[in-house]
């Protein structure tokens, strides 16, 4: 009996990893209004160079300017 109560707090454990993993991707895919207008400049005049883009930006790296580009504006 001991065991199987390990197990489910085992797996609530994870349950919760997951979750918070989750709100912090959501923590940072939240850009000001300011980064959120350059980005979209930057995207018109370069494209999708992220790197470029990111280093107009500090503090954001390419990935999460990609992720929040196709999260929010991509059309597929």
């Amino acid at each position: 009996m001991a065991e199987s109560e390990y197990s489910s707090n085992e797996n609530a454990s994870i349950d919760s990893d997951s979750i918070e993993d989750q709100s912090k991707q959501d923590l940072e895919l939240q850009f000001s209004e300011d980064e959120e207008t350059l980005v979209i400049r930057m995207f018109n005049l370069v494209g999708e160079r992220w790197g470029l883009i990111a280093g107009r930006i500090p503090g954001r790296t390419a990935e999460e300017i990609e992720k929040y580009w196709n999260t929010r504006y991509s059309t597929s």
